[in-house]
């Protein structure tokens, strides 16, 4: 078996909830250089994500593999990001599903990928299999796996289809309060990695974090390192 190599699947990101936070992300991924990131605009609104799209345009960025969509986002946007950027991966949350958002990017569900909650509820109305399979969200994962809640119930009994398992969310974990965590002060907050199952690990892993690019090009380092020696 080759050894999995996580410096071509971890990718930094552009996220935050401020104009200037995914403007200084972009301002330094151009300074930088840097080609391939992923995008978080969950918490951005239609006049917000313009803006970014125009920026994006006029960026070095030629492909994002990644795009954490928001449930107002519509057919139009995601051609873009698709047809531009290339991107392969749509991320949602179970919300989408219980919502019906999903029936208006019908033509994107082999795009869709869902990202479970930790709440202790999953709806009768997700239905992984009618898209492209899971986003797992790695903190999100490992707080379910310490309650053995109904969510990672859900994930863990679709473990053999290795198919719906294709990109990932990575944030930092805190073991005193049993949480995700989105701004990182210490690499050991990435440590909880190693307790994780290999399976829940896909081809495409992207940074959610607060933390500024050149913050996530050294947590970069570590996680490749991390991962690499887990899967070797």
């Amino acid at each position: 078996m080759n050894e999995v190599d996580f410096s071509k699947k971890l990718l930094v990101s552009i996220t935050g909830k401020k104009e200037k936070d995914w403007k200084e992300k972009l301002e330094e991924i151009n300074m930088l250089g840097i080609k391939e990131v992923a995008l978080f605009l969950e918490l951005y609104t239609k006049k917000q994500r313009q803006k970014i799209y125009n920026a994006l345009l006029n960026s070095n960025i030629k492909s994002i593999p990644l795009v954490h969509i928001r449930h107002d986002m519509d057919k139009d946007e995601l051609k873009f990001l698709k047809n531009i950027y290339k991107t392969k991966y749509f991320t949602i949350h179970e919300i989408n599903f219980q919502q019906n958002d999903i029936l208006k990017w019908n033509g994107f569900y082999k795009n869709l990928c869902l990202e479970m909650n930790f709440d202790n509820f999953v709806s009768k109305k997700i239905k992984v299999e009618k898209i492209d399979g899971f986003c797992v969200d790695l903190a999100h994962f490992k707080v379910g796996m310490e309650m053995l809640n109904k969510d990672f119930e859900y994930v863990y009994k679709n473990k053999k289809f290795k198919k719906y398992f294709d990109c990932n969310h990575l944030n930092g974990w805190c073991p005193k309060t049993n949480l995700d965590m989105h701004k990182i002060y210490n690499l050991n907050d990435f440590d909880y990695l190693e307790t994780l199952p290999k399976f829940v690990f896909g081809k495409i892993v992207a940074l959610e974090v607060f933390n500024s690019i050149n913050d996530q090009l050294e947590f970069k380092k570590y996680l490749i390192n991390l991962l690499n020696k887990k899967f070797k």
